[in-house]
């Protein structure tokens, strides 16, 4: 498990939370590793903030190729801007969600998920000249003192990262402005960004082609596209407004055609780019979750489409009736499990309902919970010198016990020979020979499901599409 987002629970579990009184959907408690601070002329306080920031989203990736195209097309759109004499360093998280975001302190941030989504270097271009705009149009210091606070970073570590005294001396501070941008602002620089694109010398379509290739593989995530999603869509919403905007914008500049988009040396870039999770960190392979570090696996329900953070394992059905989350808990071998799941869950637990088992040799104690319009199952199960917790919410009063039952008893330990077999995805350049088509290509790629789909957003295609001969590919393989 590991950070994949900022908004993560927020975002899936908020409608579980939202009728608790304070309920504790929260994973447990996480250290962040300590990164020494880097010899440039920002201060110490600089760095310090920096390190925790990129440990939120997973730590720094290293990606020489990528990386320095990155910082190619950045120093390229800012001699462009209102604001040339600017330089924005470049930071690759290693994080598989898809974001973006700059700060005016001269910090640019990039996951490589959205690398492995962009299809060329037109389109990073667009996703980068938006993040500067806001930095150049000066957005944060536009809004009230207490509007432009750090929303992000604060959340990041008073939240995700469950220290509440850093978070708070982040929000009082006002040189870090990655709050949610209001409605205009994001069209402004929607607007600005598309213009900084075209005078840069890249494709101005480009930005439409992220923003629907963005929505095409949030609606690939959730089952119909309308769930909150812990990445851009948190902060950046892909709306239809914003594509016909931002497309509206290129056609004032020309034609579709214009520019470059230097798909072929954006491909050589990316070739061999991590895909998906961090096995060190767990991996969802469908509707299983492994994790070798701790030693675990575990398969869920039917219909449930499930995401690995940082601190939890996360899930979800298509229309949002049924959640789960399962985390780890810092408890001590000699607290009994009663204890910790009480002490982990704030609303009131159904009298009689806790109940002593054991399940694969291990004990767990499991109990039920009713709020005001879901109804919660929970557990918690000790397997060594570890304690998980287990939670599935039913919306209204259907209790999920038995697919709850299922899940709880797939738990399982990892063995060593299966932990090794476990191999990374990454993406892989193919070019396309005469008689290929994408249905052929498709099947070549290790994802769970959809190989279609997710072949024909990855590389920007709408369905009905046919490959062309010579052209590159990406492909996810292990």
């Amino acid at each position: 498990m590991r950070l994949g987002a900022l908004a993560a629970l927020a975002g899936l579990l908020v409608a579980c939370a939202a009728d608790q009184t304070g309920s504790v959907l929260t994973p447990a408690v996480i250290k962040v590793p300590e990164q020494a601070p880097k010899t440039t002329g920002r201060t110490r306080s600089d760095e310090a903030d920096h390190a925790k920031l990129v440990a939120s989203f997973g730590g720094e990736y290293r990606a020489p190729a990528a990386h320095r195209l990155i910082s190619e097309i950045t120093d390229r759109l800012v001699r462009a801007s209102d604001r040339p004499q600017e330089s924005y360093a470049v930071t690759l998280l290693d994080s598989p969600v898809v974001n973006a975001f700059a700060l005016p302190s001269g910090r640019l941030y990039v996951t490589r998920g959205l690398l492995a989504l962009a299809s060329d270097s037109s389109e990073v271009a667009a996703v980068l000249a938006h993040e500067i705009a806001h930095v150049t149009l000066r957005h944060a210091t536009a809004r009230s003192e207490m509007a432009l606070r750090s929303q992000l970073v604060s959340r990041v570590v008073a939240d995700v990262l469950n220290d509440p005294v850093t978070g708070a001396q982040l929000e009082s501070q006002s040189k870090f402005t990655l709050a949610r941008f209001s409605r205009e602002q994001e069209l402004e620089a929607d607007t600005n960004g598309v213009r900084v694109l075209a005078q840069a010398g890249y494709d101005p379509f480009g930005a439409g082609r992220f923003l629907d290739a963005l929505q095409r593989t949030m609606a690939l995530k959730t089952g119909n596209g309308s769930a909150a999603e812990p990445d851009m869509l948190a902060t950046h919403p892909a709306t239809a407004e914003r594509i016909a905007l931002v497309t509206r914008a290129a056609r004032r500049i020309g034609a579709p055609g214009l520019g470059t988009d230097d798909r072929a040396p954006y491909l050589a870039a990316i070739d061999g780019l991590a895909y998906g999770d961090n096995p060190g960190e767990g991996l969802v392979r469908g509707r299983r979750f492994l994790h070798p570090g701790l030693g675990i696996a575990f398969e869920v329900p039917d219909a449930f489409a499930i995401e690995n953070t940082r601190n939890a394992v996360l899930g979800t059905t298509p229309e949002g009736s049924r959640r789960l989350l399962f985390d780890q808990v810092e408890a001590s071998g000699d607290r009994s499990l009663e204890d910790v799941l009480r002490a982990t869950w704030n609303d009131a637990i159904e009298a009689g309902s806790v109940e002593n088992r054991i399940i694969g040799g291990r004990s767990a104690v499991t109990a039920l919970s009713r709020g005001k319009d879901w109804t919660f199952r929970l557990a918690a199960v000790r397997m060594g010198e570890t304690t998980y917790r287990m939670i599935m919410a039913a919306k209204g009063a259907t209790d999920p016990e038995p697919a709850f039952r299922r899940w709880l008893e797939s738990l399982r330990p990892i063995e060593p020979e299966e932990a090794a077999a476990l191999k990374p995805a990454h993406l892989r350049i193919v070019t396309a020979a005469p008689g290929d088509t994408v249905e052929g290509l498709a099947r070549r790629m290790s994802v769970p499901d959809r190989a279609v789909d997710r072949f024909l957003v990855l590389n920007g295609l709408q369905r009905g599409a046919a490959v062309k001969p010579g052209q590159g590919y990406k492909l996810v393989v292990e």
